[in-house]
């Protein structure tokens, strides 16, 4: 299968796909009660190609297996802009499988801030399979710089707390 597999730019028409696999990300690793409206007014620009874009991995013409959701935004202090990782997800069925689709997710957004020529922000904010996700974006990224760190909560808990 993973002969198949292809990473492509997501567009309107590939909007139900990202809603299910944002809202399975939220569910596995949102620590905040998820807003659909909110994920609707992130992903849906993105899909057009304003201020962002989308990359989605899977075969095509089938359901979306995982997808990148990168944003186009400045800082808190500079009004450069930057590429921002807004989630990378693999969607669960998929995470064993062959073929690499995380890696290639992250070599796409690689190629988006090369070709825009302005810098990626990436990172892991997870709480499950954490060391394993680190590991494979310092192989793809380089060291890390920083940390990220929760005071209060876990990633998930939102989704534990109400069941």
């Amino acid at each position: 299968m993973s002969e198949e597999l292809k990473v492509w730019v997501g567009g309107p028409d590939d909007i139900h796909d990202m809603m299910d696999l944002a809202m399975a990300a939220c569910e596995e690793n949102g620590f905040v009660v998820p807003n659909q409206v909110k994920l609707l007014n992130e992903i849906w620009p993105a899909l057009n190609r304003d201020k962002g874009i989308v990359g989605i991995i899977g075969v095509p013409g089938e359901k979306a297996q995982g997808a990148i959701l990168l944003r186009i935004c400045n800082t808190w202090y500079s009004e450069d802009e930057i590429l921002e990782e807004r989630a990378v997800f693999i969607h669960p069925d998929y995470r064993a499988a062959k073929g690499g689709r995380a890696r290639k997710l992250c070599d796409f957004s690689k190629k988006v801030s090369d070709e825009l020529g302005i810098p990626l922000t990436i990172g892991v904010l997870s709480n499950q399979r954490t060391s394993g996700k680190i590991r494979m974006y310092e192989r793809i990224f380089g060291p890390p710089s920083g940390a990220y760190f929760l005071y209060g909560t876990r990633t998930g808990a939102w989704k534990q707390a109400a069941e």
